[in-house]
């Protein structure tokens, strides 16, 4: 008889069962399998991703405040590179111009949810609603549904991510934060980027932060000058045939 201490000594127990099983030659049913696998996985977003290349990923989350974007599509044009932008819902409504400009720079357009709510604490069928609203705007504005989706302040859990992925989006986090919403200045922020960023990072900034339009330049002269190619996250993310490990980091198979 196994007494249920707690979750580990369940899967303990059960690891011994299907061993000593194999070992008579027995099998156990994919259900019985599911049951004490799935109690313990834990799902991970894409934090960054294993290259052998230079690539990276500029990204700028976007709910309030709309009058830096122009600037930064064109420093972003001034380089010849491409960033992707996480858009939440009540943004779209008020600032259309802006996504279809975004959208024609040849930007990528991420998903950030419809309020900018704690998701992990929603319902499958609230996450739903809040991923599908945004979905549908943006594919409105521009013709193009998202592949991607961050959360709103990095808070998930597996219920949004398996929802979010139900939707076709994979949800996506950072491994530099330029931590630019708290007006650190230029320098400040240059120097956080520069010296965190590597092969395969996803940068997080804002897109209508105090000093972006002064960092952003200096930042970017630095990191491709270092040989780095900022690129859309279609770019530098595997589509298919991958893995992620418990830090986040995505793996090609």
């Amino acid at each position: 008889m196994i007494y249920c201490i707690g979750k580990k000594t369940v899967i303990c127990a059960a690891a011994l069962i299907i061993a000593a099983a194999a070992a008579f030659g027995c099998t156990f049913s994919d259900d019985f399998a599911t049951v004490f696998a799935g109690s313990s996985t834990r799902e991970v977003p894409i934090y960054s991703v294993d290259r052998d290349d230079k690539k990276i990923a500029l990204t700028f989350d976007a709910a309030w405040g709309a009058d830096k974007t122009e600037g930064i599509l064109e420093i972003l044009d001034d380089y010849g590179v491409k960033g992707t932008f996480f858009l939440v819902g009540f943004w779209i409504d008020k600032y259309p111009d802006e996504v279809k400009a975004i959208a024609e720079s040849g930007c990528e357009i991420g998903n950030h949810s419809e309020n900018h709510l704690q998701m992990s604490t929603l319902s499958r069928e609230k996450i739903a609603e809040e991923l599908s609203s945004v979905n549908g705007k943006i594919e409105e504005l521009t013709g193009s549904s998202p592949r991607y989706f961050r959360a709103p302040f990095g808070d998930y859990d597996n219920e949004l991510i398996e929802g979010a992925r139900e939707l076709g989006l994979t949800t996506v986090q950072w491994d530099v934060d330029s931590l630019d919403w708290k007006g650190l200045s230029d320098r400040e922020i240059y120097d956080r980027v520069t010296k965190r960023v590597k092969n395969g990072s996803i940068v997080l900034f804002h897109n209508n932060s105090d000093n972006i339009l002064t960092a952003l330049p200096i930042v970017l002269a630095k990191l491709i000058n270092d040989g780095y190619e900022p690129v859309t996250l279609s770019e530098l993310i595997y589509g298919e045939n991958y893995t992620v490990d418990n830090n986040g980091v995505q793996h090609k198979q």
